[in-house]
């Protein structure tokens, strides 16, 4: 399919065809027939052209007009003939003039003959405004029975009238209200959006028979340039028109990817830079991620590197929060709120430091004891079996009122919580599958 863009003409050669260029750009881009241009055409001439994008280059297949050329053809208008007449009254229904002041009634009349609402698209008078509060006469309610304005005027007033947004902007209103300052929805972390700046310059410096390549490689790589090149052959096998050989094709996009990859991770660099911490922890964990399998030049690696420092300061602080509030809570007496918090931790590679562990430990294993509550109990169990804590609890026993429900608990932890299968006299059951993810704390 041929999309329209705009050409500069550089030059016409001896075999009369043009060489072209991207307006303001230094080297050309491709040649075109010279019987294409519009009379009087030469070098230094930015055009409007239908091109076609393949993978052997930018094909022209025709070229518009000027724009100033177009400006002088005829402009075709529709002249209104009639009389303006300088009488301030308006003739109605051709057989006399009313005055002024008799038109606004008139209209009204007229409006509510053909079944319209006062204020709709036949009322252009001033329009009388009803209390909130104010009821309707059996008359009225008759003739908004027949308008359907009753409802209307009940639903708008009732809306209005307990604070809800009205009709005019209210999504407008809802759609802002769930958007924080950043542009995120319900306070969640922005999203990465890459800028185009490297991508742009890497795609300026290529010959015009690599520019088709480099966009598939930016879409979807190696992939995307053998699916192109397939999807070309197809549709020349159906125009009945030779196809193009794909190991040369196949040969310049590897040439091509490693410079393609390189302007495409700056660009999501630039973005997560600028980003700051507004930017979601995993995306920036993903850029530093992806640099690896790039081949960096400086550029790229001062890059890296004061990614990995925003990486680093943020995770530690993530951490350090996250042992200050399990500490707070230990230090609070509320020994299942600490466990229930370091069963959260900040990213899958943090770890509870040894002499929290240590603690939450020892203070649940005394916590669990014969004279606990079986609620307290089983409460604690809960929390325990979901801490990082759970294999080096020992429990002092169990409450001596266990019910059955208490004890199949038990029974049932005893995979994750090992001093429970001595405390119940049963085998070691075998380890429990594997836990399904945690939400990690924000």
């Amino acid at each position: 399919m041929a999309r329209r863009i705009e050409i500069e003409l550089s030059g016409v050669r001896d075999d009369g065809q043009w060489t072209w260029h991207a307006p303001g750009a230094r080297l050309p881009r491709g040649v075109l027939a010279g019987k294409l241009l519009p009379p009087g055409a030469r070098a230094g001439d930015v055009l409007r052209a239908e091109a076609e994008f393949t993978l052997d280059g930018i094909d022209v297949v025709a070229v518009l007009a000027p724009r100033d050329a177009r400006s002088d053809a005829r402009v075709e208008r529709i002249e209104v003939i009639g009389h303006r007449s300088s009488d301030a009254s308006v003739t109605f229904g051709g057989s006399h003039r009313l005055p002024p002041d008799e038109r606004e009634g008139t209209h009204r009349r007229d409006a509510q003959a053909r079944g319209s609402r006062p204020g709709g698209r036949f009322d252009r008078g001033p329009r009388s405004r009803r209390p909130a509060g104010s009821e309707h006469t059996p008359s009225e309610r008759s003739d908004g029975a027949r308008t359907g304005r009753t409802a209307g005027s009940e639903r708008d007033t009732g809306a209005r009238r307990h604070g809800a947004p009205e009709r005019n902007g209210s999504h407008a209103t809802r759609s802002g209200a769930s958007r924080d300052q950043t542009g995120s929805r319900r306070g969640r972390p922005a999203r990465l959006e890459p800028a185009t700046i490297y991508r742009n310059a890497a795609l300026a410096e290529l010959r015009p028979e690599q520019l088709p390549v480099a966009e598939q490689l930016l879409r979807g790589g190696i992939p995307a340039v053998r699916q192109a090149i397939a999807e070309q052959n197809e549709r020349a096998e159906r125009e009945s028109r030779p196809g193009v050989s794909p190991e040369p094709l196949i040969a310049m996009a590897e040439e091509l990817l490693p410079r393609m990859n390189l302007a495409s991770w700056k660009d999501r660099a630039i973005a997560a830079r600028d980003a700051g911490d507004a930017l979601a922890l995993r995306e920036l964990r993903f850029v530093v991620a992806g640099a690896s399998a790039v081949l960096l030049d400086d550029e790229g690696r001062e890059m890296l590197s004061a990614l990995k420092a925003r990486l680093d300061a943020r995770v530690t602080a993530l951490r350090k929060a996250w042992e200050e509030k399990i500490s707070a809570a230990i230090e609070a007496g509320d020994l299942q709120q600490a466990l229930e918090v370091s069963a959260r931790p900040p990213e899958p590679a943090a770890r509870v430091p040894a002499a929290l562990a240590v603690t939450m430990a020892t203070s649940a294993g005394e916590a669990m004891g014969p004279d606990t509550e079986p609620e307290g109990w089983l409460g604690m169990l809960d929390a325990v079996v979901a801490s990082p804590v759970r294999r080096n609890v020992r429990p002092r026993g169990i409450p001596r009122d266990a019910d059955e429900r208490l004890l199949a608990a038990a029974r049932k932890a005893a995979g994750q919580v090992p001093e429970l299968a001595r405390l119940l006299g049963i085998p070691m059951p075998p380890p429990p599958g594997p836990r399904k993810p945690v939400r990690q704390a924000r």
